[in-house]
């Protein structure tokens, strides 16, 4: 069965802001979400991007990440529940 995909948009917040927003989708991911693309952009420096892909490498509900050719964009790839 093919899932769902979802998006958050954070570029121009803050890390924390960012990670709350996240976090938030996360939670109301049902089981047949299997990929939240999250959008940082990336021409304001990387840092968010960084601290993302760090943060949710090690999050039980995230299989894995994906980087795709958009520098902007990292797809969490999530955990069938």
């Amino acid at each position: 069965m093919i899932g769902a995909f979802q998006e958050v948009d954070v570029h121009g917040m803050n890390r924390t802001q960012a990670f709350a927003a996240i976090d938030a989708k996360l939670r109301r991911a049902g089981g047949t979400v299997y990929t939240l693309r999250v959008i940082h952009g990336y021409h304001g420096g990387t840092v968010l991007r960084d601290a993302i892909r760090a943060h949710y490498r090690s999050n039980p509900k995230v299989l894995r990440i994906e980087l795709g050719l958009n520098q902007g964009e990292t797809d969490l790839i999530l955990r069938e529940i």
